[in-house]
């Protein structure tokens, strides 16, 4: 009683008092997306990568709390995703479209995210024999015709307005930039001239036409640039822009590779003042190629000593190295927001797609076909619930009452339970679980009826009902525990081995045979015990259930009395 009492409770402290339902009781939104093939591999679309980007994509939007998403692929290249009504579908629409490409390159240039006028600054190192060095491009208006180890601050501030990483050796983040460009600075190697350096007369002019051409202004830009560059080989360099398209880059080649991230995760730092960041652990040897660029960049000049992480061709994060990074993890930080440092890790941490998609169609699925079906399982089940009732009163009577009693106790803990998982985990209730919850009304009913029965043979054995409550316990609750035992191992391995909406019914029959359990333990045993007390019950009252007569009882266990003989027989 306590703990129904609290969870009813919680239902209203949460302000949750329904279930959250699933996509063919409340609707959704359902997308197709179509698989194109990565660059340099052509023939990538094929039916083991198809499943596994769909499996990629259904952990992905189970990542938003999204437990009742359905992810299948349809035909040879496309998949089906469809998401319950309730979750933000711009969000999924993301998480399911984006293919997570990461790569970590050297940045060789980087300038203003906006177009370039014609008469591009890129060049102008070619004219270098003055003491300007514009090689900013705009960045830095004011500062660029100043002694050589000021420029470096201006991108500074510009590069660190989000997504900025760190490491151990990082660990004081966007808020310590002169430690940070101080150090390559003291590279012996590195002459005062060079380090306001862009990098752009190392770049091919046909990378700085593209450069000076890229407009990172509109959210359209950005999708286009981004789909170019994501399109762009590993090994080639290339042009992007950070995805809020404040700046706009010229990368080298890939250093180090998504597929070298071995988990990441969102955590709120707030011992180091932080705020979200994005920690991430590499592989082996990935672990090995984040040390070997880390190294090289922080022998180099201002921004050749940054890195870009690159996600699907934008730039998410562009960290300038001090020195050489070991350890095999690294965090990610800077303006990040609970919900993008999340999003951010859960790409990473779910993978990245082996093929590329785009989205086909998106429709929104009415609730109109799933409320009728409801509708109709809801009687049937309403029937077989009466059915139940009417043997419970016609063959056990007055312990109808306990059964009763039991499956209304078990029904309020079901309900309760599914209305706080729905906003804790995102389980929703679809037909299936409904389906399952109307089975478990058999498996409950059973439990009681094994009890009362070891109880009446106890009676029928000559024993009055207090003993027979109590002896009859033992038996019956070995025989409860291996049926629930075997139903409950049956949903576990239907869960384990199924998908989609058969989850759900595996996951409403587990956990209303685990609530049989306790119901049973705590609530009907208990309950008996107390009846067992009471008069009606006690003296075996015709429609208490419990008659004597009626269970063809054995006369009472009695003990034969010896009587002294009357004769005292003579030696």
């Amino acid at each position: 009683m306590i703990a129904m009492v609290a969870l009813i409770a919680g239902m209203f402290i949460s302000g949750t008092s329904t279930p959250r339902l699933g996509i063919d009781l409340a609707g959704g939104t359902s997308f197709t997306l179509q698989a194109r093939n990565m660059p340099g591999k052509p023939n990538a679309i094929n039916e083991t990568n198809m499943k596994t980007a769909a499996g990629i994509m259904e952990r992905r939007v189970n990542g938003l709390g999204v437990s009742e998403a359905e992810v299948q692929t349809q035909g040879t290249n496309h998949i089906v995703v469809n998401i319950p009504k309730g979750t933000d579908a711009k969000q999924a629409r993301q998480q399911v479209g984006t293919t997570a490409q990461l790569g970590f390159r050297p940045v060789l240039t980087t300038t203003a995210g906006t177009k370039t006028p014609s008469a591009t600054p890129t060049p102008s190192p070619s004219a270098s024999s003055g003491k300007k060095d514009d090689g900013k491009k705009g960045d830095d208006k004011k500062d660029g015709d100043k002694a050589d180890g000021k420029p470096s601050a201006t991108p500074s501030a510009s590069n660190t307005t989000q997504g900025r990483a760190v490491t151990s050796a990082l660990k004081k983040g966007p808020s310590d930039p002169p430690s940070v460009s101080g150090s390559p600075s003291a590279k012996p190697s590195g002459s005062p001239s060079p380090q306001p350096s862009t990098g752009a007369d190392e770049i091919p002019a046909a990378l700085q036409k593209q450069l000076a051409d890229l407009d990172c202004s509109t959210d359209k830009l950005r999708s286009q640039a981004g789909e170019k560059a994501a399109n762009t080989k590993p090994t080639d360099p290339v042009v992007a822009c950070k995805d809020d398209g404040s700046q706009k880059y010229v990368l080298g080649p890939v250093g180090v590779e998504g597929t070298d991230v071995k988990d990441a995760s969102a955590v709120f730092d707030s011992q180091g003042g932080q705020g979200w960041i994005v920690q991430m652990d590499f592989t082996g040897a990935g672990g090995k190629k984040f040390a070997d660029i880390t190294g090289k960049l922080a022998a180099k000049a201002q921004p050749q000593n940054q890195f870009a992480i690159v996600l699907d061709g934008a730039v998410v994060s562009d960290p300038r190295v001090s020195q050489q990074l070991n350890g095999g993890s690294a965090t990610i930080s800077g303006g990040f927001t609970q919900q993008t440092a999340e999003d951010l890790a859960n790409m990473l941490s779910y993978g990245a797609l082996p093929l590329s998609f785009k989205i086909a169609d998106e429709t929104t699925v009415t609730a109109a076909l799933g409320g009728e079906q409801l509708q109709a399982g809801l009687i049937a089940g309403a029937i077989g619930l009466a059915l139940v009732v009417i043997y419970l009163v016609a063959y056990y009577r007055g312990l109808a009452l306990v059964a009763l009693a039991s499956l209304g106790v078990s029904a309020v803990l079901t309900y309760a339970i599914m209305t706080l998982l729905g906003p804790a985990i995102g389980f929703a209730l679809n037909l299936p679980a409904v389906c399952g919850a109307i089975v478990a009304i058999g498996i409950t009913a059973d439990s009681f009826i094994v009890y009362f029965e070891r109880i009446r043979d106890e009676i029928r054995e000559g024993r009055t009902l207090r003993p027979a409550v109590e002896r009859g316990w033992p038996r019956a609750r070995r025989t409860i525990l291996v049926s629930d035992f075997v139903s409950f191992l049956a949903a576990f391995v239907l869960f384990i081995v199924t998908v989609g909406k058969v989850k759900g019914f595996a996951f409403t029959l587990g956990l209303t045979t685990l609530l049989d359990v306790v119901v049973v333990f705590f609530f009907t045993k208990p309950l008996m015990t107390l009846l067992a007390r009471r008069k009606f019950f006690a003296s075996g009252h015709p429609w208490s259930g419990l008659d004597p007569k009626r269970l063809g009882a054995k006369p009472p266990l009695r003990r034969r009395r010896t009587t002294a003989p009357t004769e005292t027989k003579e030696a």
